[in-house]
């Protein structure tokens, strides 16, 4: 594992610490890196909207977790721009839904970044891109 890859474990490990929402989603970190994160939570009964599949709000949570993490993984303080997210499946109930982070551009005070959210077949259940922000260098 390269220093700059140990530095963004540390860095998301205390992120999630200190992330009561991700944590009381039931959200575990799978995996972390540099620009990089992988996050997963299973689709509870109290996560199902009237249709009975997974709340949206509740996918584009558990994408966000994983571009927070991913953004923040440098170091310094990073802040959502903007997001979007596109449903391509339902999320069903029970099932344990994994959202895998990509950063695609970095650079002065703004970066992409790509994440899917897939089910534990592989089939993409969402896509979703953010744009971070720096608000500060400082970690």
């Amino acid at each position: 594992m390269s220093e700059e890859d140990a530095v963004a474990v540390r860095i998301v490990s205390e992120m999630f610490v200190h992330d009561r929402a991700a944590r009381s989603m039931g959200i575990e970190v799978l995996d972390a890196a540099a620009g990089f994160a992988r996050v997963a939570f299973v689709v509870r009964d109290d996560m199902l909207n009237a249709a009975g599949s997974c709340h949206g709000g509740y996918l584009f949570a558990l994408a966000d977790t994983a571009f927070g993490y991913a953004c923040n993984s440098h170091g310094g303080a990073w802040v959502a721009l903007q997001c979007s997210i596109s449903f391509s499946a339902p999320g069903r109930p029970g099932a344990r839904l994994v959202a895998t982070a990509h950063e695609r551009t970095r650079g002065g005070r703004t970066g992409i970044y790509d994440i899917e959210i897939a089910d534990e077949a592989g089939a993409t259940v969402g896509l979703f891109r953010g744009t971070s922000y720096r608000v500060s260098r400082d970690a």
